[in-house]
Parts: structure tokens; C-alpha cells; sequence
């Protein structure tokens, strides 16, 4: 954690950048280590671990703003640094854009604990850590004959910030996390592999799943037999909740002051407007005890608060950081999602694979792009033709393509399986009428 004796060389750190010629300054001090065990066929493979303290300085001089970043915490060096950060910044551009944010905006400090941190991190033992890669990997060992490789991990960090402003904010956070993954290749027909992968995290080390991950991850891979190409259609398409971040990450990145600012983002000018489906609803809710990405203030101290993004298709925010803010002259916003979640159905995957008479189940994207100015998008991906809802066959090297707005305009039905160790709690999504491009 953050040492009373760093906070205190933090505290002086910017009475002397204020001194020296800074018209207003912030501080971030970092503490985190992590740790991870990787296993490749019940042989270690590669370990790793890691330790850091950092300190950066952002400094705004005579209209010109710098950022740096040191690991040298000691008071002559942190000033001699300093120092050197000034005269730096002041052959930068000028910038009137670049500035703290309003004071009043700032996280007051009067939240209840979000139990972020596990102690129990300071207390695993390595041979524990190994083990448990061991015992994944050991799950797809001499399981099958076709077998081609088995590989395994565990990793667990922490981390903890402390920032101070010149403008009255104070502010520290605390984080651990844990996580664990298992994958298997096989030999398929001629020269294909297929593989595939399971895997689960978690802020706290009790809550881990580490039973089953590696017996989950050689199921996923077997199903990929026989994996081929079908009829071009337009069909129904189910997303499984481990991928459908993929297509929701470009209309979030569209939303970001950057975009909107640089006129990058097919969502420009469309704030208050009905753009996707009636069935979109999103929320930035960022106060959740114990879940990743819950946090009371944004990277510059700004508090968060629970807001919609998408209401019944209606979008209702941007994220707009200051300096974006003060460039477009609209008001602060976040800098960035906290935890999205979105209302859930009343059907697992299970149950919406069962509801189609025929579509396709993406469970892995390989590839493709989309175009943030238009939105128009091509992805490659593997999954399986559902008929009479069931599935039926493997697919691999189709396309799909289309347009995000038209894409998340067709959304049908949400899941009810969020995978809850995400910062994204989103479940697996069903859309109609989808162009898949295949033989």
C-alpha cells in the first residue's frame, strides 16, 4: 500500500512544482506488484514476478501542460526531477484547453467501502499458485488422444493509487485480482488444430473457480470438430457473454471525447437521439461493492455517479474528460466506463440457442475491423449453425458484416449470464436479421 512517508513526499512534491512555476499541478503515486504461473503440458513454463512504485506529475506552466513519470522517490531527486519536467514543459505548445477540472466536481470522500482488495493476497503461497495451474492443466492431460497441447496459468496483483490536485483533491484506491485460465489444441482433419480456452477471475481468492476450468477449455475445443464454412444467409445471431464486448467496444470507443472532438465517431451529434434498438439499454454504474471496475472517482478525481448511456435506445451521455470538455466547450462528463451493465432476460445461452429455428451461435471472433467514423464493420468468426434449436454443425471462416447502429438497432433479446468478473457485465445477446458471408 501507499506509505504515510510517500504521501507526505507527494505533499511536498507539489508545494514545490507550485513554487517553482507551475500554475496548477496533480500527483498519482503507484504501488502494485502481480504474479503469474504459466504451465505448458505439467511442465512450469514461464514465471514471472513484479514489484513497482511510480510517481507522475502532471504540470500545467504558463499555459502548457507536461506529464511525467518516475520511479525514484527520493526528496533531491523528486525535485531535481521536477525541475526538469518545468523547463521541459515550457518549450511545449501553448494550450489553453489544458487545466484541472472544476473543484466542485471533485469526489468528496464520503463513500462506503467498495471492497476492492482481498488481503488474502498477501498470504497465497507460490506453491499454492502453482498448484492450482497444475491441477487446471492436469484436467486436459491424457484426456483425449488427438491432444496436441495443454497449457495452464494463475496470476493474481494488486494495486494502489493515492492522488492529490493543487486545486483540493485527495484520493486512494485499493485493488487485487485473481485469475486462472486453461486451453487445449487438438489435432482435427488434415492440418487443422482447433483450440480453445476457459478461464475465470475474480477480486477475491476464495471466490476463484479453479475446479473444471481445464475440463471446461478441452470441451470448448472438442466441439470444434469437423469446424467448416456454410451457405452465405442472413440470419439470427446469438453472441456468447465471453464476446460480446467485441461488438459493443466500438460504440463505446464512438462515444469518447476524442472521437467526438477529431469528428472520428458515428455517433457525432447524436446525443438525445433515438440511434439503436428499443431493447438497448446501458448502464454506467460504478458503485457496486466488490466489482471490477467499481470506483468512486475517474483519473482525475472526478466523481463517478450511476448513469445511463443508452436509455431504450436513446443516447444519453458521452465520455468527455476535461481537457476534451474545455476544447469543445460542453460539459465534463467521465473519462471512461466504470461498469456497464444491461437489463437481463429471462433466458441463459442454453435457452436462447433453443429459441431459434435456425441462426448462428458466434463464439469467437477471428479478425476484422470496424470503421469508427461510419460504423461499418467486418469480423471473422467460429461458432455454430443452430437448427430446430439446437446446434448443429461447427463453423469457422465466415464473415459477418454490416453497421453497428443497424447491428445494435436489431438487438432481440438479452441473456441472463453476465460473466459478473468483468468490468463489462454483459450476457449473451441475440439479433436478428445479421449478413453472414460463407460459401
Amino acid at each position: 500500500m501507499i506509505s504515510q512517508t510517500n504521501k507526505q513526499l507527494a505533499h511536498r512534491a507539489l508545494d514545490f512544482a507550485l513554487k517553482n512555476g507551475c500554475r496548477e499541478a496533480r500527483i498519482s503515486l503507484y504501488n502494485g506488484s502481480n504474479s503469474s504461473f504459466e504451465i505448458r503440458d505439467m511442465k512450469i513454463d514461464r514465471l514471472q514476478q513484479a514489484s513497482e512504485n511510480a510517481l507522475s506529475i502532471h504540470l500545467f506552466v504558463d499555459g502548457r501542460y507536461g506529464s511525467f513519470s518516475t520511479n525514484r522517490l527520493e526528496k533531491k531527486e523528486l525535485e531535481k526531477f521536477i525541475l526538469n519536467g518545468i523547463d521541459s514543459t515550457r518549450y511545449l505548445a501553448e494550450d489553453p484547453a489544458r487545466a484541472l477540472p472544476d473543484a466542485s466536481l471533485y469526489y468528496k470522500g464520503d463513500g462506503a467501502d467498495l471492497q476492492l482488495y482481498d488481503r488474502k493476497i498477501e498470504t497465497v503461497e507460490p506453491d499454492d499458485k502453482v498448484a492450482i495451474a497444475m491441477h487446471i492443466c492436469d484436467e486436459i492431460m491424457g484426456k483425449d488422444e488427438r491432444l496436441v497441447a495443454s497449457e495452464s496459468s494463475y496470476s493474481d496483483g494488486d494495486n494502489f493509487r493515492y492522488m492529490i490536485t493543487s486545486n483540493g483533491f485527495e484520493g486512494e484506491s485499493a485493488n487485487s485480482n485473481f485469475s486462472v485460465s486453461g486451453s487445449a489444441s487438438i489435432k482435427g482433419d488434415g492440418d487443422a488444430r482447433p483450440s480453445d480456452y476457459w478461464y475465470d477471475s475474480s477480486l477475491y481468492f476464495d471466490n476463484l473457480q479453479t475446479k473444471g476450468i481445464g475440463t471446461k477449455a478441452l470441451e470448448r475445443t472438442l466441439r470444434k470438430l469437423g469446424q467448416k464454412k456454410i451457405a452465405s444467409a442472413r440470419l439470427p445471431m446469438i453472441v456468447d457473454f465471453m464476446n460480446v464486448r467485441r461488438l459493443l467496444s466500438p460504440v463505446i470507443s464512438a462515444l469518447y471525447g476524442s472521437a467526438i472532438q477529431q469528428k472520428n465517431s458515428f455517433m457525432l451529434d447524436k446525443l438525445g437521439q433515438k440511434v439503436v434498438g428499443e431493447n438497448v439499454t446501458l448502464i454506467d454504474d460504478p458503485h457496486i461493492a466488490k466489482a471490477s471496475g467499481a470506483r468512486y472517482f475517474d483519473s482525475e478525481g472526478v466523481a463517478t455517479r450511476r448513469m445511463p448511456v443508452f436509455e431504450n435506445g436513446v443516447l444519453k451521455t458521452y465520455y468527455i474528460d476535461t481537457y476534451y470538455a474545455n476544447k469543445m466547450e460542453t460539459v465534463r462528463t467521465i473519462d471512461a466506463p466504470s461498469v456497464l451493465t444491461m437489463p437481463l432476460g429471462s433466458k441463459n445461452l442454453d435457452g436462447l440457442v433453443a429459441s431459434l429455428a435456425k441462426g448462428i451461435l458466434v463464439t469467437g471472433f477471428n479478425g476484422g475491423n470496424c470503421n469508427s467514423t461510419t460504423g461499418d464493420f467486418s469480423y471473422g468468426i467460429e461458432g455454430f449453425l443452430i437448427e430446430n434449436g439446437n446446434p448443429v454443425q461447427a463453423v469457422s471462416e465466415m464473415n459477418i458484416t454490416g453497421n453497428m447502429l443497424t447491428l445494435w438497432s436489431n438487438l432481440v433479446e438479452a441473456g441472463n449470464d453476465p460473466m459478473l468478473s468483468s468490468s463489462w457485465r454483459l450476457p449473451s445477446l441475440l439479433f436478428d436479421g445479421v449478413d453472414f458471408s460463407g460459401m
